[in-house]
């Protein structure tokens, strides 16, 4: 018999698919490598079922996207939680965040956790200028959480989020039990024979959330990086001015004449998000695209 399927998990040279008929355990058949590369996670698949259950991926779909750190595929929003109460969130690690999904070409959105504590003006009026979804909401009381559910509705989003902010608990709002919920997943998937943790899907209202560890927690090492010259195109307000630099080239960081830091001083840019752009600048800036593989790989 042959389905579609979107793989959930992969660990063990197995690939658990969901299908119309439940989740089924296979094994990858077609040569992969050779093609597309080796299944992923979210991955959109043609299996053929064995009369055990049991089945075999016989192709991969193409992707609309597809992360690296964490290898995961098909993404339709990268969900930042964050927060101006205590543990506050640095804006750079929203931005980091927003700039890889940016290049990706993956929306993304800020959700500002506690605001039963912090209203989190500012960054609220940061990522709303810019044109991000944001959603000020808290799980601890449930102020707000329904918009946020209504959004994710048919969506397959991954969750990021210094620790504390309070992501695992909106999660649980959003998924009853979700640790217990992902536990169960695994179980019924393979987790009980690997320690590991690996990325997963979790099914929900229509769509899927990703357990990412790693990712999750705001580990910016462990994440997709964004060469130089892409990512003046990963901070979506610099559009405008990208043309109006005296100079061709222009890194934005001290040139004279720069449009991007005109509008910085004028107000038009929000300062954290250029003191985060010039971070990241600074931190690829000798990076070359034939060694951007071997530097995502490790």
């Amino acid at each position: 018999m042959y389905m579609e399927g979107r793989i959930l998990k992969g660990i063990g040279g197995f690939y658990y698919v969901d299908t119309k008929e439940g989740v089924v355990e296979c094994k990858a058949r077609g040569k992969f490598r050779k093609t597309i590369g080796k299944p992923i996670v979210g991955d959109l698949v043609e299996l053929e079922v064995q009369a055990d259950g049991t089945g075999y991926l016989l192709e991969i779909k193409s992707r609309k996207n597809s992360l690296i750190r964490p290898a995961v595929a098909n993404l339709d929003l990268v969900v930042i939680v964050a927060t101006e109460a205590q543990p506050k969130t640095e804006p750079f690690l929203i931005d980091k965040v927003i700039a890889i999904a940016e290049n990706k070409g993956i929306d993304s959105c800020v959700v500002l956790n506690k605001c039963d504590l912090n209203d989190s003006q500012e960054l609220y009026e940061i990522y709303k200028s810019v044109g991000i979804e944001v959603f000020r909401l808290s799980a601890a009381t449930g102020e707000g959480v329904e918009e946020l559910r209504t959004f994710l509705r048919g969506k397959a989003a991954a969750f990021a989020g210094n620790s504390g902010v309070g992501k695992s608990s909106l999660l649980n709002r959003l998924i009853p039990d979700f640790a217990a919920e992902t536990g169960t997943i695994s179980d019924r998937i393979g987790r009980g024979r690997h320690t590991t943790r690996h990325v997963e899907l979790v099914p929900y209202d229509g769509g899927y959330i990703a357990d990412t560890p790693g990712f999750s927690s705001f580990d910016t090492e462990q994440m997709d990086l964004v060469l130089r010259e892409d990512l003046q195109y990963a901070f979506r307000e610099f559009e405008p001015y990208l043309m109006q630099c005296q100079f061709t080239g222009c890194a934005h960081v001290k040139e004279k004449g720069c449009a991007i830091r005109a509008a910085v001083e004028a107000g038009e840019i929000a300062q954290s998000r250029y003191d985060s752009y010039v971070k990241l600048y600074e931190s690829v800036k000798d990076l070359k695209e034939w060694k951007l593989g071997k530097e995502q790989k490790r």
